[in-house]
């Protein structure tokens, strides 16, 4: 159903759209911004793993922090 919308003729017709619609000044704003999203998503999610790892290695574990445990029954 959609494997026709990448041919050329059906992009060089979206672009002229997306000029039409936006104009040609509006186009490199829009695509800054969107460069702008994407890298802060990136960044984000970089940093939610970050703060995963910190918060995971801040609590050892209890055979690690007492020496007690079932070890050895």
């Amino acid at each position: 159903m959609l494997a026709g919308l990448a041919s050329p003729s059906y992009l060089i017709l979206i672009l002229v759209l997306v000029l039409l619609l936006f104009g040609a000044r509006r186009i490199p704003e829009l695509a800054k911004g969107l460069g702008t999203g994407l890298k802060e998503l990136r960044q984000g999610i970089s940093a939610g793993d970050d703060a995963e790892k910190v918060r995971v290695e801040a609590y050892p574990r209890p055979d690690e922090e007492t020496g007690s445990g079932r070890r050895g029954l």
